[in-house]
């Protein structure tokens, strides 16, 4: 007994010194936290997808709740009216196809913005920067809604007005060029243009000046130059480009919506509504093909990363960088990416709020123009008799003030969720970088953003189906939304926490200093800055996010994004321009006064300075 009571006793007591270290009892919280929220939801996904329901039950002839793959079969194999074609096999093709796209657009305006940015001596560089990140701060669908807007003429099937192109130049884009696969990839594609320009423009800036200039003095021409020097340096930040922009985009919902729905054009998420309404286990089937593009999509970035171990940018050696010398064009390029950086933040607002004060939708002249669909009364008997389904400007409409509440409780909520948790893990994750349960950790807080957002909805739909209470319910939005966005705020902390010394924390530990008082007193007001940006970017996502969403709310009234849907959905172009200018409005203004107060700011969350 003596042996076993030792054995016992050392066990006790390395358990008691391994919890006694605060990053140990959050990583083993942590780890038991994010299994129970990211695996356990899978797992209830693949099992609903195998499940007969209710509303399959007569069309299989098989009992409701038994397991089958009857599910799998009809979607795959089902060649009756080209049943598996029409919506799986052409909407992944679509799905597919403008995700390639919309990364190659993000890849090419991104990168050319950041190479004449980092690497020439054009002027306008920090307005030029600074509105080039406006199109990842506004919601997708801002960017679609702006298109239909520009675009939009009554040549094309579903345009029931012209936009402003048509109106006042009469100029008729063609249909591919309003809806469908073109458009969608194009505005996805200006959307995470920020994402390379801040991932290709840190790569330009630290890069070694010494391997351009080595060639300068060969006398090897600028073309060449580029792309045996310059370009095969960037290839990793270029590849992780692709990668992201395609993971986002292949699971983008919205945008879809505003410019593939009036054509019939279908991805895979919107062919996961269909089914979500019909044939359930179909939906959740699809939910895991997109499950599994995203893990595809890190295999290869891991393939890729690794056939080669060094991408080295940085020396101990002069980086200073030699900026290419423009000459007379310097000017005219500058004043041309102005433009262009214009067209794609400040234009859109400005046609939203054109289209907003629109009596009827393609006139654009003086007489037109009106307020009422801001500040009308939704109880004038006039606007009633004047306008459609009436309910008020948006600045006095109940459901928009509701909707909006409940977005801003929504979005609070998750940030502080996921900005505490994550900061809690990014800490110990640092602290125990070595250990296997800190790369186990580290990983499954890192999950949630390779699951496509309606897949991930899709996986908590699958557990309020077995646990109903949380269906339909605020706390299952809050906690979708806390899990999902967790991964920024943890990056934001681990990356914050990367760049301080542990002499810091170990000098206040010799002075018997408290953890909680270390983390307040110490550690959080030296890196202040990025670690609230690891609350403002799940704070500025969840207020922009529909996808997510979309499968969890009841009420389509319930926050702004689904309201705006709604709109949409409608034709209520008026309501619809109004609300999305009054989100895109709050969303800056917020993350613009948490910058001046803190020093905070999203484009810290994803990489910026």
């Amino acid at each position: 007994m003596k042996p076993m009571t030792l054995t016992v006793k050392r066990a006790g007591n390395k358990l008691k010194a391994f919890f006694s270290q605060p990053s140990n009892i959050i990583l083993t919280v942590a780890l038991i936290l994010l299994g129970a929220t990211t695996i356990f939801p899978l797992i209830s996904m693949i099992i609903e997808s195998f499940t007969v329901h209710l509303r399959e039950a007569l069309f299989h002839g098989e009992p409701a709740g038994s397991i089958s793959l009857s599910g799998w079969k009809s979607l795959l194999l089902t060649s009756d009216y080209n049943y598996s074609k029409n919506y799986f096999y052409v909407p992944l093709f679509n799905s597919i196809s403008m995700a390639l796209i919309a990364s190659a657009v993000a890849i090419v305006i991104g990168g050319v913005f950041a190479w004449f940015i980092n690497r020439t001596n054009i002027p306008l560089k920090k307005p030029i920067s600074a509105l080039l990140l406006f199109p990842y701060i506004m919601p997708s669908w801002t960017i679609a809604l702006f298109w239909h807007n520009m675009f939009a003429n009554v040549t094309v099937h579903g345009c029931s007005a012209n936009g402003i192109i048509a109106s006042l130049f009469h100029v008729y884009a063609p249909e591919w060029f309003v809806y469908g696969r073109f458009p969608i990839g194009m505005t996805l594609g200006i959307h995470y243009a920020p994402f390379a320009y801040i991932l290709i423009g840190g790569i330009l800036k630290n890069m070694d000046a010494n391997l351009e200039e080595a060639a300068t003095i060969l006398k090897t021409p600028r073309w060449r130059i580029l792309t045996k020097i310059t370009l095969p340096i960037v290839a990793p930040a270029m590849m992780n480009t692709f990668l992201l922009v395609f993971a986002s985009s292949v699971s983008a919902y919205a945008v879809p919506v505003f410019l593939g729905t009036p054509i019939g054009f279908m991805t895979l998420t919107t062919s996961m509504t269909y089914f979500n309404q019909a044939y359930p286990a179909q939906g959740y089937a699809v939910g895991i093909v997109l499950v599994v593009l995203g893990l595809f999509v890190l295999g290869i970035n891991n393939l890729f990363t690794g056939k080669r171990k060094s991408y080295t940018t940085v020396t101990g050696k002069s980086s200073q960088v030699s900026f290419i010398n423009l000459k007379a064009a310097r000017r005219p390029l500058a004043a041309a990416g102005l433009l262009i950086v214009f067209a794609i933040s400040i234009l859109p607002m400005i046609t939203f709020a054109l289209e907003s004060v629109l009596k009827s939708a393609g006139n654009y002249t003086l007489g037109n123009m009106s307020f009422n669909f801001w500040i009308g009364d939704p109880n004038s008997q006039a606007l009633q008799a004047q306008y459609y389904n009436w309910e008020g400007g948006i600045l006095v409409n109940a459901h928009v003030w509701s909707a909006l509440g409940h977005s801003l409780l929504l979005s609070l909520a998750c940030a502080l969720i996921a900005g505490t948790c994550g900061l809690l893990v990014g800490y110990a994750v640092v602290n125990k970088r070595h250990s296997k349960l800190s790369k186990i950790v580290s990983t499954l807080a890192f999950i949630p953003y390779l699951i496509p957002s309606m897949a991930f909805g899709m996986a908590y739909l699958a557990l309020s189906v077995n646990w109903s209470f949380l269906y339909g319910s605020f706390f299952l939005l809050v906690l979708v939304g806390a899990i999902k966005y967790m991964p920024f705020a943890t990056k934001s902390a681990t990356g914050a926490m990367l760049q301080l010394s542990g002499e810091i924390e170990e000098a206040a530990i010799l002075t018997n200093t408290p953890w909680w008082k270390r983390m307040l007193k110490i550690i959080f007001p030296i890196q202040k800055p990025s670690f609230l940006s690891g609350y403002l970017l799940p704070f500025i996502s969840c207020m922009r996010e529909l996808s997510l969403f979309v499968l969890l709310i009841v009420d389509s009234n319930f926050i702004t994004t689904t309201l705006l849907m709604y709109y949409n959905e409608k034709g209520y172009s008026q309501y619809g321009n109004a609300l999305n200018l009054l989100i895109v409005i709050i969303v800056l203004l917020i993350n613009w006064m948490v910058n001046k107060l803190t020093g905070a700011s999203v484009t810290k969350g994803v990489g910026g300075k």
